[in-house]
């Protein structure tokens, strides 16, 4: 049995590296990776994968992208025409990683109509709150005739942190929650908020692609029209990470901007929201219910972001400017 560990760079698909050379030898282990464009994998991601797999004493194995060397996200979504088709998965991750793995597994471990191979394993980084990742892959991969596991998941660890070993995670992990590349368009405002900040090449790059594609990254929201809010973000201060979850990160913001405008909370009320911002306008593109008799203000509801649907209940609190946040 051999057992490929789908090996993306991350701390999570190298501590499943680590936990299957201890259960099963390194001998019987694949680290399966795909190189990415070096403008978009930070290289501190590459001395990362580097490093674990010297620590294993396996070679990496590759299925790359033919051209990934020049070609990143943004090329290869303009080169098709779109980002993503419907609600299917963004297609930078198809043709960059979907494809080549299934070529690889295709040629080196085919399958016949029906039947499921028992020379070959899938391990894989989720961990336990990702159960619906679990299920979705485990499905997935099982209709095609392979095995799976996840080790993350399924069995008893030995160790937390590639740290524990002397080695450190790539320095992305100080700003990003994952190590994905950098300008990924799956990502909320969070994200493209550091991009702005620290990489304004990519950045250009993106809004690029929105203009030659015609549609947006972010659903509902071109990256030029967010210039304006990010420019006075970084004006005020505003640290550009993921390390905050989302809901702390934008009531900071919000309370940030409504200082630098010098805004006297006090006197937003409900008739001023009406009469200014068409509030029933707004409802239908939030996909809120209001009913009669709310309040509104400033304080209140940190549930909302740039990310999430709003499920309005009694007793929540809203104004002007969290709604705005919101759009």
């Amino acid at each position: 049995m051999k057992y490929v560990v789908c090996y993306s760079g991350g701390n999570s698909s190298a501590l499943v590296a680590i936990e299957a050379v201890k259960k099963y030898g390194s001998e019987n282990i694949i680290l399966l990776n795909h190189n990415i464009c070096g403008r978009v994998e930070h290289e501190d991601i590459k001395r990362f994968k580097d490093e674990i797999a010297e620590y294993l004493d396996i070679e990496i194995t590759y299925a790359n992208m033919k051209g990934w060397e020049e070609k990143d996200q943004f090329d290869v979504c303009v080169g098709i025409g779109a980002f993503k088709v419907g609600t299917g998965t963004e297609l930078c991750t198809n043709r960059m990683k979907t494809e080549p793995f299934e070529k690889w597994l295709k040629y080196n471990y085919p399958v016949s109509p029906g039947e499921t191979r028992q020379d070959i394993t899938l391990l894989y980084g989720f961990d336990p709150k990702e159960k619906n990742r679990t299920e979705r892959r485990e499905r997935i991969l099982g209709m095609k005739g392979y095995l799976t596991d996840f080790p993350l998941s399924n069995w008893k660890r030995t160790l937390s942190d590639t740290e524990e070993i002397g080695i450190k995670k790539p320095i992305t992990y100080n700003t990003f929650k994952h190590a994905n590349c950098v300008g990924c368009l799956k990502a909320g405002k969070q994200h493209w908020y550091i991009v702005y900040s620290l990489y304004p090449e990519i950045w250009k790059k993106a809004k690029w692609a929105e203009s030659q594609i015609g549609y947006s990254i972010i659903k509902g929201t071109f990256l030029k029209d967010l210039e304006p809010k990010f420019a006075s973000m970084k004006e005020r201060g505003i640290v550009p990470t993921e390390k905050i979850k989302p809901q702390t990160f934008w009531k900071l913001v919000r309370k940030e901007l409504l200082k630098a405008k010098g805004t006297d909370q006090s006197k937003l009320t409900v008739n001023r929201f009406l009469s200014e911002c068409s509030f029933e306008k707004l409802l239908p593109k939030l996909k809120i219910n209001s009913k009669n008799g709310y309040q509104f203000s400033i304080f209140d509801f940190d549930e909302i972001n740039d990310e999430k649907e709003v499920s309005l209940e009694k007793g929540y609190q809203f104004s002007i400017f969290d709604f705005l946040e919101s759009k």
